[in-house]
């Protein structure tokens, strides 16, 4: 894996980063580290009670419109980290009481991410990611990752075009997310903590609850109950600027219904309370 004709992510832009080429995402070929954090705010089973040792990476193979950590998606920023740099400061976290490493849109820094992991970190190591991947690129990070936490944020193609630039969004999204499920196997526990698995997480946009049946449907049909957790997302805060229908948080009749349809596909998982949707858990960028 290497930043040379890069094709780490579905674009498959070619740039050689290696040449100081800046490809589709921005990204330049040493990782971005934008933020590192105790991340209280993850899914109970993940952050427990010391919080997940979130870092997050600047830059986004993604461009949607309603991003929440947009300061950092948006164009690639931070504090550049070699390997060793990146290995240092998984370590101060756990040395902090980090349950997991948890990596925020790694995929433009995997070639500098990867020899960071290596010894195995005596926590478990998570994938935090829009869920827009390769599954090519995927499985060459088996056996580094344990836990997988992608987004499947569109069943809709002509939603994920307008939204977030990515036409081909959910065939991609969706054999993507088969391969993490093949590495992790079923959600494994060890008391409340989830130390293994794959997490698919949804968030709920305002006026579009069809997307989110059809997203559900998909994961009810592909996968046997319990294989995968869902986490169901109430979070959306609108950000400056955008047009109706995305200039609201959803409503309560618009979160209870896709909720209904979780539980009628029989999946497990997370949910979040109406407060979640606010600017105050977003973390200070």
């Amino acid at each position: 894996m290497n930043y040379v004709n890069c094709k780490l992510c579905p674009r498959e832009c070619g740039a050689d980063r290696t040449a100081g080429k800046y490809g589709w995402c921005g990204c330049p070929d040493i990782a971005l580290v934008a933020k590192t954090m105790l991340h209280k705010w993850e899914e109970p089973a993940l952050a427990g009670n010391g919080g997940s040792g979130a870092v997050f990476f600047g830059g986004c193979t993604m461009k949607c419109c309603y991003c929440q950590n947009s300061k950092i998606s948006r164009r690639p920023c931070g504090v550049p980290a070699a390997s060793d740099q990146l290995r240092q400061i998984m370590e101060d976290l756990i040395a902090r009481g980090a349950e997991n490493i948890d990596l925020v849109s790694p995929t433009p820094y995997l070639p500098t991410i990867l020899p960071a992991l290596e010894p195995k970190l005596p926590v478990p190591v998570v994938c935090n990611c829009g869920g827009y991947e390769r599954p090519e690129t995927i499985r060459e990070l088996e056996g580094k990752i344990d836990i997988y936490l992608p987004d499947l944020k569109y069943a809709d193609d002509r939603l994920a075009a307008a939204l977030s630039r990515v036409p081909d969004y959910f065939a991609t999204a969706t054999a993507a997310i088969r391969e993490m499920v093949r590495q992790t196997g079923p959600v494994r526990w060890e008391g409340e903590k989830i130390v293994r698995g794959t997490i698919i997480r949804h968030l709920i946009l305002p006026g579009f609850v069809e997307n989110s049946l059809k997203v559900l449907d998909w994961i009810g049909e592909t996968f046997a109950p319990g294989e995968v957790l869902v986490s169901l997302m109430r979070q959306y805060t609108p950000m400056p600027g955008l047009p109706a229908p995305l200039d609201r948080r959803i409503t309560d009749e618009e979160y209870d219904a896709v909720l209904s349809w979780m539980y009628l596909n029989d999946l497990e998982g997370f949910t979040q309370e109406e407060d979640s949707a606010d600017i105050g858990f977003i973390p200070d960028f």
